[in-house]
């Protein structure tokens, strides 16, 4: 019940006191003003995270009783950060100064005793839980680029971390989670599109530094569960470290200095994909909610099992990674990389075939385990291990050969069609068939189980086809339902058929045509109720009603099939016609053509 209270404590602090930080910095002129490189387009007040820090620290006061000895610590370093962010917004501090003193922070709480057990070397463990201190300050620091999003994602941290604590019999350490997650969630009242008021580098750093510094408390038994130690942090904060990966690769890559500003993170990305701020935020929001929820599900798994889970939601970070590289956000005319190697990197002609293949294996290895964990209910016998890790190798290599025979890897994702899927279909069974026939050789008919080879073939069929069709299935979840330009007309589309698909392929892919389709319109009957795209087809009969009911003034002609006294009909209801036309014009060229150039 206190934890309750303190929630709320925090929260109604929060709510309270932004609105008069707001104030306060509006009277003072300390406002963010638009920049080339930022994303707000108005001045907005900053100092939120003055706010932040209050209702935080109110909410400590008042349950300063039930605060465990280590926490103090981690408070008092993201105490010092809060003090070195504010001197920032107010004066602005060299990012290498900032750097320096987040580092000299980290190593005193480290030095204090408080570090990650993620490995059995004490020296190994003092340098990655300086690391991981900096690099979530900073990546909290880095996802406060669009309105609301790191105050949310901080609140959806706070939450899972409470959780885990709470799962660990920890009730004191629930308490820093709590506190720091009401007060994140009361400023993004305040915070969210259109944000009325940012949390500056003062919030930015002390929720970093405090999200990151409350992962060390946890004391829950590393021997029984390595998942949890190891995993459960790094997937509640999975969000910032994805956005700070994408943009410290992507700015290397494109010849950028990693501490130079843009808009080139994800929330930016998603935006430039053409989704509203707002769903670029949610979506975010969404999946530090998926990786929160499985932070909490891996504890309860076997090792083997938490494995082939983790490398399935890294392989769809990866995806999702990998679509949004492809968004444009840089200026033409950007620097190469200076680093010979990256040049070199970005320069190989093969690099998309390399990582097919890359990726493929995974697949591949990921199928065979997932294969034996369902034939035996998740829990594998240690004689069937053995199978399994002896044949693994065995399996991959006969599979990776019938993709490389079978054609595998000589279309385009991007364009990928049903002859496609047949080839990807044909690949797999064929070589799931001959991996088997040689896993039952090698092991022997009675080691080996018939159903793992069943199960393997299904899977590796399904994941590689999956993997295909990645980019249009994220463009389906991103987008949503298609938003038309604002000043595109409705329209009528004539023709539910193949050429009717097409050209509402088109209308969808390119905005330039300036036609939102309402309905398509068709003779045959039997397609009536039906949709395309999620367009409803309706009956040529009504389409004078629907004419004025949806006050249509264009009917785009798809079919080469309709009827001379049909369009009579159409130009008599007072609508504009226009037709889809495929034509292809051959052009002879002269020789003298060639002289004259």
């Amino acid at each position: 019940m206190d934890l309750v209270v303190a929630g709320l404590l925090a929260f109604i602090g929060s709510l309270t006191l932004t609105p008069a930080v707001r104030a306060i910095a509006e009277r003072r002129g300390m406002v963010a003003r638009p920049r080339g490189d930022r994303w707000h387009k108005r001045s907005t007040a900053m100092m939120g995270g003055v706010a932040i820090f209050c209702a935080f620290v109110i909410g400590i006061l008042v349950f300063s009783q039930r605060l465990p000895g280590g926490a103090r610590l981690v408070l008092a370093g993201a105490a010092v950060l809060f003090i070195v962010g504010l001197v920032d917004d107010l004066i602005v501090i060299k990012p290498p100064v900032k750097l320096a003193l987040q580092l000299i922070v980290a190593s005193i709480v480290v030095y204090f005793g408080r570090r990650l057990p993620w490995t059995d070397s004490n020296a190994l463990n003092i340098f990655i839980t300086i690391f991981w201190l900096v690099g979530i300050t900073n990546a909290v620091n880095l996802l406060d680029n669009m309105d609301g999003l790191a105050a949310g994602i901080v609140a959806i941290a706070c939450a899972f971390m409470a959780a885990t604590f709470l799962l660990n019999g920890q009730m004191s350490e629930a308490l820093l989670p709590i506190l720091l997650g009401g007060a994140a969630l009361g400023f993004l009242v305040f915070n969210f599109s259109p944000a009325s008021i940012f949390m500056g580098d003062c919030g930015s750093l002390f929720l970093g530094f405090a999200l990151g510094g409350t992962a060390l408390l946890s004391t829950y038994d590393r021997a029984r569960n390595v998942g949890t130690v190891l995993v459960t942090p790094v997937l509640i904060m999975l969000i910032p470290i994805f956005d700070t990966c994408i943009v410290a690769v992507m700015r290397k890559l494109n010849g950028r200095a990693i501490s130079q500003g843009g808009r080139d993170h994800t929330s930016h990305r998603l935006v430039g994909l053409g989704i509203s701020e707002r769903r670029a935020v949610q979506l975010l929001f969404a999946l530090s909610m998926a990786s929160g929820a499985l932070a909490l599900i891996v504890r309860q798994m076997r090792l083997d099992v938490m494995i082939a889970a983790l490398v399935g939601f890294l392989l769809v970070l990866l995806s999702i990674g990998l679509y949004l590289s492809k968004v444009r956000v840089y200026e033409e005319g950007t620097e190469p990389p200076n680093s010979a190697v990256l040049r070199a990197l970005v320069g190989f002609p093969y690099k998309r075939r390399v990582f097919e293949i890359v990726l493929d294996v995974v697949l591949i290895a990921l199928a065979y385990q997932c294969a034996f964990l369902l034939r035996f209910d998740g829990g594998v016998p240690a004689g069937q291990m053995d199978v399994f890790l002896k044949t693994l190798p065995l399996v991959v290599a006969i599979e990776m050969g019938f993709f490389l025979m079978g054609g595998v890897y000589s279309g385009l994702w991007r364009y990928v069609s049903t002859a496609d899927v047949v080839v990807l279909g044909r690949s797999s069974l064929l070589g799931a068939a001959v991996s088997t026939i040689a896993a039952f050789i090698v092991v022997g008919p009675s080691s080996a189980s018939r159903g793992v080879y069943v199960i393997n073939a299904l899977l590796v069929m399904v994941f590689v086809v999956v993997s295909r069709f990645s980019f249009r299935l994220l463009q389906t979840v991103i987008k949503g339902k298609k938003s038309f330009h604002p000043d595109a007309r409705p329209v009528f589309i004539y023709g539910a058929g193949d050429r009717g698909e097409l050209l509402m392929r088109e209308l969808l892919k390119d905005d330039e045509h300036r036609y939102a389709p309402v309905a398509f319109i068709d003779d045959d009957l039997t397609k009536t109720g039906k949709v395309i795209h999620g367009i409803p087809i309706f009956p040529s009969s009504e389409l004078a009603q629907l004419i004025e009911r949806h006050r249509v003034r264009d009917v785009l002609i798809s079919s080469r099939k309709v009827p001379e006294e049909k369009l009579r009909q159409l130009e008599s209801l007072g609508v504009y016609l226009g037709r889809l036309q495929i034509r292809i014009e051959r052009e002879v060229v002269h020789s003298s053509d060639f002289a004259a150039a």
